[in-house]
């Protein structure tokens, strides 16, 4: 082989390891400053009612979808820019309830920055609705969820239901479990992509 030729053959190589990777054909940017993911959380046991539900909110820090062909979607959230709403709540309330949530009892989010999901597949169920199936990594573990998403005036809205218990996370418990925050937590989402 030609001197030539070998450095033009390793001169793709190198460039092929070093170039970013193109986004997936068709692919559109989520446009993170108008995508959002709120989280809902609720309280149980014998003195609920002397607890708090909670709000939490946080914007999507980057992702993109595909919507013709095979449709998937992929997104990023920055778990320790989650913040709490509660807006019935103190600002000191608010502080508590935002520590414990970032801190190691809950999503250690210093440990586990990010919360990733990617779909493995997607299923219509009528005019802008779909079930979407994929992966979620969080709190340092990944598990199958199924998301319900519509698009409705430009916007994809999900929702979908997941355990805390499936990701190694503890629901909170206070006065030894007489409140306690329910394992089941329902996540919504508002996604708009570039044009």
């Amino acid at each position: 082989m030609k001197t030539t030729s070998r450095r033009t053959i390793v001169a793709m190589v190198w460039a092929c390891l070093i170039l970013p990777a193109k986004a997936s054909p068709g692919a559109r940017r989520i446009d993170g400053d108008h995508s959002s993911i709120h989280v809902h959380v609720h309280k149980s046991g014998l003195f609920s009612a002397f607890g708090h539900d909670h709000d939490i909110e946080a914007t999507i820090e980057s992702g993109e979808m595909t919507e013709a062909g095979a449709a998937s979607v992929e997104i990023r959230v920055d778990a320790r820019k989650l913040h709490v709403l509660d807006q019935d709540d103190s600002a000191d309330t608010r502080a508590e309830v935002q520590k414990t949530m970032l801190g190691p009892r809950v999503l250690d989010a210093e440990r586990y920055p990010e919360i990733h999901f990617r779909s493995t597949a997607v299923k219509p169920e009528g005019t802008d609705h779909w079930l979407v199936t994929g992966d979620l990594d969080l709190h340092g573990q990944t598990h199958p969820v199924t998301v319900d998403v519509t698009l409705k005036n430009g916007l994809y809205n999900g929702t979908a239901i997941l355990k805390q218990t499936m990701f190694g996370i503890t629901p909170v418990t206070i006065a030894g479990g007489a409140v306690r925050v329910k394992d089941d937590l329902k996540i919504d989402f508002q996604i708009a992509v570039d044009k």
